[in-house]
């Protein structure tokens, strides 16, 4: 494996991902990704973090981009699907141009609360806490933005599922099935 693809791939947000956050080190802005089981600091911006992990998965931070416009009829800090087959669902605080924005993985946030400086304090699912430069009412608006994203396309999955469940098992077949299943697992005990 190269150094490039070893780079390339600490890079790439995963199911442990919880938040992709600005890191300032002398006069250059890094990524610092906090996972569950610890963190680590890549040599570009969080919203590259994002798009290198959307080009991962099959697309691009710009399609997924136009795909939340298209989904949710909204245009300004948009949550993304970085990949819904593992519910990776993130959400900035800012605009990504912005170099304060930071990203949060929607499944492992377990609540938030205003802090005495009108920031928000994230708790998440493993109990780590953060303090994030945006206010209670912005992350609140911002996580339940990616909540309404997460259920569209849920629903649009599910939906495609019994389609095709219905096309390659339809009802009068059923009966068949599962006694064909049922002779199968006796001739196993037998």
């Amino acid at each position: 494996m190269s150094t490039k693809q070893f780079e390339a791939e600490k890079c790439i947000v995963n199911g442990e991902t919880m938040a992709i956050l600005p890191f300032r080190k002398e006069h250059h802005l890094y990524a610092k990704i906090l996972e569950t089981s610890g963190e680590r600091i890549v040599p570009i911006r969080p919203v590259y973090v994002i798009d290198q992990s959307c080009r991962y998965y099959g697309s691009s931070f710009k399609g997924r981009v136009e795909g939340s416009k298209g989904l949710l009829g909204i245009t300004k800090k948009l949550p993304i699907v970085i990949d819904p087959a593992n519910s990776l669902y993130f959400f900035p605080t800012h605009s990504p141009a912005r170099h304060q924005c930071a990203w949060f993985s929607h499944s492992h946030i377990s609540r938030f609360m205003k802090t005495d400086s009108n920031c928000t304090e994230v708790i998440f699912r493993n109990g780590q806490k953060i303090v994030a430069d945006i206010s209670p009412s912005s992350f609140s608006h911002q996580f339940y933005k990616t909540a309404h994203l997460r259920t569209i396309i849920s629903s649009r999955i599910e939906q495609e599922q019994r389609r095709m469940n219905t096309i390659l098992f339809p009802k009068e077949q059923h009966a068949y099935i599962y006694e064909q299943l049922v002779r199968e697992f006796r001739k196993e005990d037998g």
